[in-house]
């Protein structure tokens, strides 16, 4: 068992099995496009979904670098590996790091992370992950972005092992960056992520100072966005491919049936943990 890379369906392994095609060619521009389309219901958004050439962690440093400047406040969510990771890249480049949640064996609590925001308002947002794979646990996005709405700060969630398998309500829940992967719940080989954001964290990336080169988010969201749409450098071409087809694959099954056979094969599981005698933790 493994929370990923996920075993890759054949038609998928199967369509990164085609002739290498030029990425600024018209046949690339229509995979792209496809995948462009077809992902932003998987978050719950209309925001347009920007492809990273990298891993999830990538996509992680990307929002860090995009959103913020030297010395800003950020709080997180530690209560997973995952969430201890987006403490770890903020601070390597410089923010300040204020753990929230820090229990492993629990739910992040929201009534901590409003606390938090209280007793230091100078937190400018708030890291999460969605479903941390250390621990399998499942944080209440919903009910901190209720509490990040409230008070002017970004939340940024961590949707690698969740968004496609979980319902995700980007849009009407308030988040305002969030990552996936192509391994996981994409079905894809490793190797592109993507980023959501929406309008309030455009307006932060436009006033940040940390480096962003090859993380520059603007200049994805610029070259997506073309009536021919492209991505600013050299993009892994068969693991789009991949994406493409495993995102065809999901909507023919539909994106509700797949998240409740999501849902249905966890219960299996606990119910046949239960029945030899283990509990999770």
């Amino acid at each position: 068992m493994t929370p990923g890379p996920t075993r890759v369906p054949d038609r998928v392994l199967h369509a990164g099995a085609r002739p290498m095609v030029h990425h600024r060619s018209v046949a690339f521009s229509r995979i792209l496009a496809e995948v462009l389309e077809l992902l932003p219901p998987l978050f719950g958004t209309r925001e347009p979904a920007l492809p990273v050439h990298a891993t999830g962690r990538g996509a992680m440093e990307a929002v860090l670098c995009n959103l913020f400047s030297p010395g800003d406040a950020i709080g997180v969510c530690a209560n997973g590996r995952f969430g201890e990771l987006w403490a770890t890249l903020a601070a390597s480049h410089g923010l300040a790091v204020h753990r929230v949640c820090t229990d492993w064996e629990r739910d992040a609590d929201p009534t901590e992370i409003e606390r938090l925001l209280e007793d230091r308002p100078a937190v400018r947002a708030i890291a999460m992950a969605y479903s941390d794979t250390s621990t399998g646990v499942a944080n209440d996005v919903a009910a901190v972005a209720r509490i990040t709405r409230a008070r002017n700060v970004l939340l940024l969630v961590d949707g690698v092992s969740s968004i496609g398998g979980m319902p995700f309500a980007f849009d009407d829940w308030g988040v305002d960056a969030a990552i996936t992967a192509s391994q996981k719940c994409l079905m894809s080989s490793p190797g592109l992520s993507f980023v959501v954001l929406n309008e309030r964290a455009r307006k932060a990336a436009a006033s940040a100072q940390l480096p962003r080169r090859y993380w520059d988010l603007a200049a994805v969201h610029r070259d997506v966005t073309k009536p021919k749409p492209e991505t600013p450098g050299t993009p892994p071409v068969h693991v789009i491919m991949q994406v493409g087809e495993a995102l065809k694959q999901i909507h023919e099954e539909g994106c509700e049936a797949v998240m409740a056979r999501h849902t249905a094969m966890a219960d299996f599981v606990r119910h046949r943990m239960a029945g030899m005698g283990l509990a999770p933790q």
